[in-house]
C-alpha cells in the first residue's frame, strides 16, 4: 500500500466525523449566539442576561441580512452567505429609549428602499435606508400599543402590516397605502384561545405571512416567550385580511428533547428555493430571555399542510447556496 494511502486510511479511522463532515454540507444549531447585560425598568421590567432573539432575515444580492433583538437600545445587522455562518455588521438603528425589540426589514421593489419596522417602548414605527446595512432614518411612529411588526406585499402590489397588540397579544393586520402610510382601520385576525397559547400568560405574537398556492399562511408564536414552553403554530386564510383559521395540529414547532422554547421566526429561501425558518430557542430552562439563534427547514406537504422541525446540537443538511436569484426576498 502506498504510504500516502496508508496515512489517509489511518486519519479516516481515527477521525471519521471530520471526513463525513467534508463530504456533506452540514450545520448544527445554534448558528448565532450573543448576550447582553440588560437593565430595563420598563417596558416589561427585566434585569439580567438577554440573548439575541426575534430574528428577521432578508435575502439581497446573494447575501442574507439578519436583524435581531439585541441590546434593547439599537439594532445591529448580521450578514451571511449561507444562513449558517454569520458575521457582525454595523449598527443600523439606535435610540436612547428602552425596549427596542423585534425588528422587521422589508425591501420595497417599487422604490428600491429598505423599510425597518421597529418596536420601541411598545410602539411600532418605521425607518428607511437605501441599503440593507445602512443607517435607517426614522420616519416616525405608525401604531401605538403594538409590537412585532411584519410587512407583507401581495402579488398585486398591495401592502399589509401585521403586528401584535401590546400587552394583550392579539394579532392584527393594518392595510397600508404605502410602506409608511396606513389605509383604513386595523383588523384583529387571531387572539389567544388554545391551551398551548396560554402557558403562563395568554400570548399570540410574532406574525409572519407566507403565500402558497393562493393560500395565506400566518405563522405566529404562542405561550410565554421567556420560558421553555414557547412554540410556533399557523393559521390560514383565502385573503390577507382574513378570516384566519388556526391549524388543528398546532403547534407545529415546540419544545422536545434538548429543544427549548422555539419561537419568533422569519422565513428565508435557499438557493434551491427551500424554506428555512430562522428563529430563536431558549438556551436553558431558566426563566428569562437568554436566547440563541437557530435555523431549520419548513415545508408543505401535498395537502398544503405546513410542517417544521426544531433541532439543536445535531448535524443537519445545510441550506443550498447555489443558483441564488440576486434579488431581495422575504419568503
Amino acid at each position: 500500500m502506498h504510504w500516502v494511502t496508508w496515512i489517509l486510511l489511518v486519519l479516516f479511522l481515527s477521525f471519521p466525523a471530520a471526513f463525513c463532515a467534508s463530504s456533506e454540507n452540514s450545520y448544527s444549531n445554534p448558528v448565532l449566539v450573543e448576550t447582553y447585560n440588560i437593565q430595563r425598568p420598563e417596558p416589561a421590567r427585566y434585569f439580567g442576561t438577554l440573548g439575541i432573539g426575534d430574528p428577521d432575515v432578508v435575502l439581497y444580492k446573494d447575501k442574507y441580512y439578519l436583524y435581531p433583538t439585541g441590546d434593547n437600545h439599537s439594532y445591529r445587522v448580521y450578514i451571511s452567505d449561507d444562513l449558517v455562518h454569520w458575521h457582525r455588521g454595523p449598527r443600523v438603528f439606535q435610540t436612547n429609549e428602552n425596549g427596542v425589540w423585534a425588528p422587521d426589514v422589508f425591501f420595497n421593489r417599487d422604490d428600491g428602499m429598505f423599510y425597518l419596522y421597529y418596536t420601541v417602548n411598545g410602539e411600532i414605527g418605521v425607518a428607511e435606508a437605501d441599503r440593507p446595512d445602512g443607517k435607517f432614518k426614522d420616519m416616525g411612529n405608525l401604531i401605538r400599543s403594538a409590537i412585532d411588526a411584519h410587512m407583507f406585499q401581495d402579488d398585486d402590489g398591495s401592502y399589509f402590516l401585521y403586528y401584535a397588540r401590546y400587552p394583550d397579544f392579539g394579532i392584527f393586520v393594518q392595510p397600508m397605502a404605502t410602506p409608511v402610510r396606513k389605509k383604513g382601520k386595523p383588523i384583529q385576525i387571531i387572539s389567544p384561545s388554545e391551551s398551548w397559547e396560554m402557558t403562563n400568560v395568554p400570548v399570540t405574537e410574532a406574525p409572519w405571512l407566507l403565500k402558497h398556492h393562493g393560500i395565506y399562511y400566518l405563522l405566529y408564536s404562542g405561550g410565554s416567550a421567556n420560558t421553555e414552553h414557547y412554540a410556533i403554530g399557523y393559521a390560514t386564510a383565502q385573503n390577507p385580511l382574513g378570516p384566519f383559521t388556526k391549524y388543528s395540529g398546532n403547534p407545529i414547532i415546540r419544545e422536545g428533547g434538548n429543544v427549548l422554547g422555539p419561537g419568533h421566526g422569519s422565513v428565508a429561501r435557499d438557493g434551491e428555493g427551500k424554506l428555512w425558518l430562522v428563529y430563536h430557542q431558549q438556551k436553558d430552562k431558566t426563566p428569562g430571555w437568554n436566547r440563541i439563534i437557530c435555523i431549520d427547514p419548513l415545508w408543505f406537504d401535498d395537502r398544503g399542510v405546513l410542517h417544521g422541525k426544531a433541532t439543536r446540537g445535531t448535524p443537519q443538511s445545510a441550506p443550498v447556496t447555489t443558483e441564488m436569484t440576486g434579488e431581495a426576498e422575504r419568503q
